[in-house]
């Protein structure tokens, strides 16, 4: 088993495995010495969310079936009756092998680290109808786009003065791959009736020719300054979210040892919002592949602090002193290969988090808004911040920019949970409530977002769901304690933290 390669593997052969039953076995196999409860293959496999002991039992099976083991024999993964399974077969840690130039490729250039980040270019939109008047909004719209995607780090932009050649009514993607050597490319359509314009803009994979993303943009001629500001918003958050999970997408296809640091880096990512133990545990080993491959790869140290933080703040493991340096060591790291790079600054201020000291990480934080006006991680950690600080307001109006930024974002119910937290310092009381279960309703919400929500109820007086949302917290983490939140969420304001303490302890969380 490869878990940083997703390979599981008899002889050299590929064995089918679909994607529930690896990250079952991930999790066996980190936890090899012990047993593994209900919980944690649900925490692991289904990120938290409520399944039932049949579904669970057939992902139990499908794993052994892939091993060639069954709940007979019990050769591998032994059931422990109403209490859970543990992997029992034996095993070896073999080191991997360097990733290097195999034998049987003539060109090197395909395992080039430092000029394999994603690229793209963005071309002149077309126009339907006629408007004088507007008429230059056709360039206007993806030489602003250009000018804003340039400050994003982890991609490369082709000038204005390249792309803009491509004037052609029918966009030939070969040639613009031929031409400039991109991975992407940006199209648009402007059409202009009276006094509405509608915008379709669509990003194709220059490799394949697939659409990766599409969508349509309409308002009035009056209000243009507002739409074209609304597609620049809309392309950067979905540039953030599609071109990565494409790329990952790509990099599974290729062999193993052709994989370079940027394809190691965006396999990561998918694992690394997954919030659950087993996932960051892959993602981590991709992270560290991609610095081995290339030592200069500030963005795979930040990812490296981001796992690390992980680690920390949901109490993976026990030593969370070393994870608590790690996040810091990886993301100082980062900044100091790209000082620049607004998710490297963003680490570096969340990290600050973990020292109970979230405001001596707020200049990060605004730096990294600084560098990228349209980070909504940014907002949504500079929101937090503000959160814990007792600034209630200005957290709200801080969140709620990082959700109209990025309404699809992996934070998005941490930015949900938040603002139930804002509006609850704001007295605002069924407002906070709504916002504390969407976050916990959210995917990918872990157990301390279901405790918000227990908090809120309890502190609103409805004792029915403070006692559902606590039940829930403690299944999925049945250690969960007051101390353990306030380590995660090192309020500064006194009064909120007195008030969410008593919160806790009433709705059976274990005091200090």
């Amino acid at each position: 088993m490869d878990a940083t390669r997703g390979l599981l593997q008899v002889a050299g052969q590929d064995i089918a495995i679909e994607p529930r039953g690896f990250a079952l076995l991930v999790l066996l196999v980190t936890h090899h010495d012990r047993m593994v409860t209900k919980d944690e293959i649900v925490e692991a496999v289904w990120d938290g969310r409520i399944v039932s002991d049949a579904a669970i039992a057939t992902v139990i099976k499908t794993t052994r079936k892939a091993l060639g083991d069954t709940g007979v024999t019990q050769k591998y993964i032994r059931t422990v009756r109403g209490r859970g399974v543990r992997f029992v077969g034996t095993l070896a840690p073999v080191i991997p092998a360097e990733v290097g130039r195999p034998a049987t490729v003539a060109e090197p250039s395909s395992l080039v680290t430092s000029k394999s980040r994603p690229s793209i270019a963005i071309l002149p939109f077309r126009m339907v109808g006629y408007s004088q008047t507007f008429s230059a909004i056709s360039d206007a719209i993806p030489a602003e786009l250009i000018s804003c995607l340039s400050r994003l780090r982890w991609l490369t932009v082709v000038s204005r003065g390249s792309t803009f050649r491509f004037r052609d009514s029918e966009t030939d993607l070969e040639a613009v791959h031929s031409a400039l050597g991109t991975k992407y490319c940006l199209t648009g359509l402007v059409e202009i009736f009276g006094a509405v314009i509608a915008v379709s803009v669509e990003l194709s994979d220059t490799r394949s020719k697939a659409v990766v993303w599409s969508e349509r943009f309409s308002g009035t001629v009056s209000d243009v300054n507002e739409t074209r500001n609304d597609i620049v918003t809309h392309v950067i958050s979905a540039l953030e979210l599609h071109v990565p999970l494409n790329e990952a997408k790509r990099a599974r296809l290729r062999p193993p040892e052709n994989l370079d640091a940027w394809s190691m880096y965006h396999l990561g990512l998918q694992h690394m919002y997954r919030f659950n133990k087993a996932d960051n545990l892959v993602a981590a080993s991709h992270f560290e592949r991609a610095t081995h491959l290339d030592p200069d790869f500030a963005r795979a140290y930040a990812a490296q602090s981001f796992t690390s933080f992980q680690n920390a703040f949901l109490k993976y493991n026990a030593n969370a002193v070393a994870e608590i340096d790690n996040a810091r060591r990886f993301a100082e790291k980062a900044v100091e290969l790209d000082p620049i790079d607004p998710f490297a600054n963003f680490t570096l201020g969340r990290a600050h988090w973990l020292k109970s000291d979230p405001e001596a990480g707020m200049p990060w934080i605004d730096r990294a808004i600084e560098l990228s006006p349209n980070f909504a991680q940014g907002f949504y950690a500079h929101g937090w911040g503000d959160v814990m600080a007792g600034r209630g307001a200005e957290a709200l109006e801080q969140l709620q920019k990082a959700i109209a930024l990025s309404p699809l974002d992996p934070f998005l119910y941490a930015m949900q949970s938040a603002c139930g937290l804002a509006c609850l310092q704001l007295e605002d009381y069924d407002n906070a409530v709504l916002w504390a279960e969407k976050g916990a309703r959210a995917p990918g919400s872990h157990f301390l977002i279901g405790a918000i929500a227990a908090v809120i109820c309890k502190i609103n007086g409805d004792e029915e769901k403070a006692a559902h949302w606590a039940m829930t917290t403690k299944t999925r983490r049945p250690d969960a304690s007051v101390a353990m939140f306030f380590d995660a969420f090192p309020f500064q304001d006194q009064h909120m933290r007195s008030q969410m303490t008593s919160a806790l302890v009433s709705v059976g969380f274990q005091a200090d």
